[in-house]
């Protein structure tokens, strides 16, 4: 218990965190601030601080999915938001040579499990996206966009609904293709379909959407189905890997998470393949800051097996050498962050549903899960990043103007 009120001493400084023992004892650190609500855990067994100092992260989700950790006070989010906004990433240290080397040891490590070979793949969007359909649509919007929504105002986001910043993120990422009625356009990992419905209803383009997920294929062309539009928006249940072209446009949005890197390169000479000559790709993607990293055991273990949230270095060490030109790049820092907090809230409000769905432990994982992705972005390492590709330096216009005036139109604006 000593080396665990140390090390949350350290961690706690700002916000009032009080911590009840299964003794009978308790300890308070930190001092009250209007920032942030009085908080309280209870620990129900003398094995919950061991559990914790040995691998926080995992100890603590394991421990609060498990009910041996209780929260007063507030929720899962409230705490997790207490210990991040006490040690920003902004104020961390800068990472030397010995962390480097150690850092790429872990790395090193989990190669085996990135090593994301088609097999492998289909189990790993299997255990997640092949969860009850009923499941996503209580927290998502009426689109199932599973994505960073766009928000034009990090401090006053009340005004705009989930459902209006995920149309305005699709209207974002088509002004970026520079769209013109009759393309045809591949989306990888097309989710329930929403994303290539869109572009097919505002661009006129045609649209072949793929996935491995065997739930969301049968929704999304249950969608096109229901909408008139099969013969335009085709879905198809296959690897990336194994499609034949071409198509003028590739669009991804929140695939490439899954790719692994040992298949970066493949990925990217896959899909220079599959463009025409004046071909463009836009990449949607969660993104670490400061360099390389290992994904954390939680998000391992319960929620993406085999998933890795790329740097930017390695996305674009990954498409050096295949003859795709990074003609664009984007960072979104703090809209993945408040379209969490969103699908958090709306989880919460469904509580009794999604127990009735799962049970009361798999509520206690999927929001954790919610609120320490929420988190992670607003004062964690992770951002989005978007990054447009071109296979001719000509096919785009010389500056950023065109995107601008796609967007509001697409918005009606």
């Amino acid at each position: 218990m000593t080396m665990f009120e140390r090390i949350l001493r350290r961690l706690v400084t700002h916000g009032q965190l009080t911590i009840y023992t299964p003794d009978g004892t308790h300890f308070t650190v930190g001092k009250a601030d209007p920032a942030f609500p009085d908080l309280a855990l209870r620990l129900q067994d003398k094995r919950v601080a061991f559990d914790i100092v040995r691998d926080p992260r995992l100890g603590m989700a394991e421990a609060y999915i498990d009910g041996r950790v209780t929260i007063e006070g507030g929720g899962i989010m409230e705490f997790l938001s207490m210990l991040r906004a006490n040690n920003p990433w902004e104020s961390g240290r800068s990472i030397d040579a010995k962390s480097a080397l150690s850092r790429g040891f872990g790395s090193a490590r989990q190669k085996l499990w990135r090593a994301n070979h088609k097999a492998r793949a289909r189990a790993n969007v299997a255990h997640h996206y092949d969860l009850s359909a009923a499941l996503y649509a209580l927290f998502l919007d009426r689109d199932r966009q599973y994505s960073c929504a766009y928000w034009p105002d990090a401090d006053n986001d009340a005004g705009i609904s989930l459902d209006q910043a995920q149309e305005d993120k699709k209207a974002h990422i088509a002004a970026k293709l520079l769209l013109k009625p009759g393309m045809k356009v591949l989306d990888i990992g097309c989710g329930w379909g929403g994303m290539a419905l869109y572009l097919h209803r505002t661009c006129g383009v045609d649209v072949t959407g793929i996935t491995l997920s065997e739930e969301q294929l049968k929704i999304a062309r249950q969608r096109a189905a229901d909408a008139g539009v099969a013969d335009h928006v085709r879905f198809e249940l296959i690897d990336y890997r194994d499609m034949t072209g071409p198509f003028d446009r590739i669009v991804s949005v929140g695939m490439f998470e899954h790719v692994g890197t040992a298949h970066y390169r493949t990925f990217f000479n896959t899909c220079h393949d599959l463009l025409t000559a004046d071909g463009v790709m836009l990449v949607h993607t969660i993104g670490r800051m400061g360099g390389p990293g290992m994904t954390d055991a939680f998000t391992q273990k319960y929620i993406f097996p085999g998933g890795y949230i790329p740097a930017l270095s390695e996305m674009i060490a990954g498409s050096e050498g295949t003859r795709l030109m990074v003609t664009d790049v984007e960072v979104l820092r703090l809209h993945y962050g408040l379209t969490i907090r969103h699908w958090y809230k709306r989880a919460m409000a469904h509580r009794a549903d999604i127990i009735a769905l799962y049970d009361e432990r798999f509520f206690r994982l999927w929001t954790f899960y919610l609120a320490g992705a929420a988190t992670v972005f607003e004062h964690g390492g992770m951002v989005n990043y978007q990054v447009q590709y071109a296979r001719n330096r000509r096919t785009l216009p010389i500056t950023r103007d065109y995107m601008q005036e796609a967007e509001a139109a697409l918005q009606g604006r």
